[in-house]
């Protein structure tokens, strides 16, 4: 994707020579990987080879064991001397990004609405009318704007889901990581979660970084499909190229087992 000619021509996110072992199981092995402002790549693969790792350590929720992750040119992994980056640096840029998990991770004990206003007055320092007005804009967009004041509990797995998609958009972050957002759904609610991401796509210029198993919906979605192996990547390429002519006979097992279930 192009940027202005006022923005350096960065990536948005950058893994150079990414490595990450815990123990003596190697789960990544030497990344490089590069994803442009407003582009939306989709990690595809067998379950275990890497691709939740990934998104972790782009949140900073691990720490690599090896290489350098750069957010819009700046590493989330040292300084500029080679030291671990401060709590406060890290957070900082950590900022640009918003993760949505497998897992909804709503607080029970609050409502919907306060679910979202947490991050806007804890995080950007907003008034609780700000909070609130921001927080609304972004239930709307999920459909869900009617459910301010009910309770998680009270929600489908869907709507959960949704609500978390919000919460996380609600930092207006410029890189998104979806880690497997429909893998603890009902089959039946799958389609109303993947719908919101596709009208975020559609309509907006949020870099995102996905990782799923609906290969309908890579397809629909990506601008690039990189496909993982036991922490590698195998091959990567158009959505059309990966899944219309793969070149890796590996990429063509895997399509295969997921797409004849």
């Amino acid at each position: 994707m192009p940027s202005s000619a006022s923005e350096p021509a960065v990536p948005a996110i950058a893994f150079g020579g990414v490595s990450k072992s815990f123990g003596d199981l190697t789960v990544l092995k030497a990344l490089n990987l590069a994803v442009d402002r407003g582009e939306r790549v989709t990690l595809i693969g067998p379950s275990g080879s890497g691709k939740t790792t990934v998104l972790r350590l782009a949140m900073t929720l691990e720490r690599p064991t090896a290489g350098d992750i750069r957010v819009f040119g700046e590493s989330i992994v040292n300084d500029a001397n080679g030291r671990p980056l401060k709590p406060s640096e890290e957070a900082r840029i950590r900022r640009r990004c918003g993760m949505v998990f497998q897992q909804f991770n709503l607080f029970p004990h609050l409502t919907v609405l306060d679910n979202l206003l947490l991050a806007p007055r804890s995080v950007l320092g907003m008034s609780k009318a700000q909070a609130t007005e921001l927080a609304i804009e972004h239930l709307r967009l999920v459909g869900l704007e009617s459910k301010a004041l009910a309770w998680p509990g009270s929600l489908s797995g869907g709507q959960q889901q949704r609500i978390a998609i919000a919460r996380a958009l609600v930092l207006r972050p410029e890189i998104l990581l979806l880690d497997e957002i429909t893998s603890a759904l009902d089959p039946e609610l799958v389609a109303e979660v993947l719908d919101v991401v596709r009208e975020i796509a559609r309509t907006g210029r949020t870099t995102m970084l996905i990782v799923t198993h609906e290969m309908r919906f890579a397809r629909e979605v990506s601008d690039r499909v990189v496909v993982f192996d036991a922490g590698h990547v195998v091959e990567e390429g158009t959505a059309e190229q990966i899944f219309r002519e793969p070149t890796s006979e590996r990429t063509r097992v895997f399509l295969r087992s997921v797409l004849e279930r």
